[in-house]
């Protein structure tokens, strides 16, 4: 099998694999899904993601067909460079193999710009037209005309709190405060329209290449807010050469007023997402963003 081939028979890969007629190499993936370096007759190298084999459960429906039309919809003119998809089956996602590079100031400004220019290409609403997904977890992309702040607080901030507060990752104190933030989430203000988003933007998920550029991955695409994806770069650490990719999307499209305010309710859907997956160990960063909300 060669990369022509695949690309008009992206149905045969799970046969080639099953018989071994392909060289399979394991990789670092994520925390969800097996990941592998594929190496084709041709000598050409995919990146192949696979439900792990001793999982409890098969892939939930729609799971890698999901990420494959975000990655899709999110590939805009002059905005930043997405993996090609070459596989998207129910339980296989197989995409073009990227060589890994450093962060660079330049490399930064450049995908700063990119970003302000897929943000800007838009969304015919909150949501999606596919099922949702962050990480293991199902996340409602129910089209919604609401304005963002209920849209928001319903379908990314709610589901999340209730399923950490069920695995006892929150205590009722924590359910509390995050409940009261919730009820004044339209006195914080940012209400903008739908914008075209990455939707799971942590740093993990900027791949910044051999080709100098930083490559969108992993996403949970759907329309929303712009300031989520940069406020999610600054989680865990930070991007590299944040600073730099702020202010070339300055430059291409400006933030609203009071948008740094606002960086703690932004993380704080990604946040609940991670006491549902993780555990307690990210309840402090929880209570930390709820608590300087609730003083703000």
């Amino acid at each position: 099998m060669d990369l022509a081939y695949l690309r008009s028979h992206p149905q045969h890969l799970p046969t080639f694999l099953k018989h071994q007629r392909i060289r399979e190499t394991p990789v670092a993936g994520g925390s969800i899904s097996a990941a592998a370096r594929l190496t084709l007759d041709d000598g050409a190298s995919l990146f192949v993601k696979t439900w792990p084999e001793r999982a409890p459960s098969p892939a939930p429906e729609g799971f890698f067909t999901s990420e494959a039309s975000g990655i899709s919809w999110l590939r805009t003119p002059g905005g930043p460079p997405l993996p090609e998809v070459l596989v998207a089956l129910p339980d296989m996602l197989a995409l073009e193999w990227l060589d890994a590079g450093e962060p660079t100031k330049a490399g930064a400004e450049r995908f700063g710009r990119e970003l302000a220019i897929m943000h800007r290409s838009g969304a015919p609403a909150f949501g999606a037209e596919w099922p949702g997904y962050i990480g293991a977890l199902p996340q409602d992309n129910t089209l919604s005309s609401q304005p963002w702040p209920q849209w928001f607080a319903e379908a990314r901030l709610r589901p999340y709190l209730r399923l950490s507060a069920d695995g006892g990752a929150l205590s009722p104190a924590d359910v509390a405060a995050t409940e009261r933030l919730i009820e004044r989430i339209d006195r914080l203000g940012g209400a903008e329209p739908p914008s075209r988003i990455h939707g799971d933007l942590w740093p993990g998920n900027l791949y910044w290449a051999a080709d100098g550029r930083a490559w969108l991955i992993d996403p949970a695409a759907h329309g929303g807010h712009r300031e989520t994806d940069l406020a999610q770069l600054a989680l865990f650490g930070g991007a590299p050469e944040l600073g730099r990719i702020i202010d070339a999307y300055q430059e291409e499209w400006p933030l609203a007023d009071g948008w740094r305010q606002r960086v703690p309710l932004h993380q704080l859907h990604l946040l609940l997402v991670h006491t549902a997956l993780f555990g307690s160990a990210y309840r402090s960063a929880v209570r930390q963003a709820v608590d300087t909300l609730l003083r703000s």
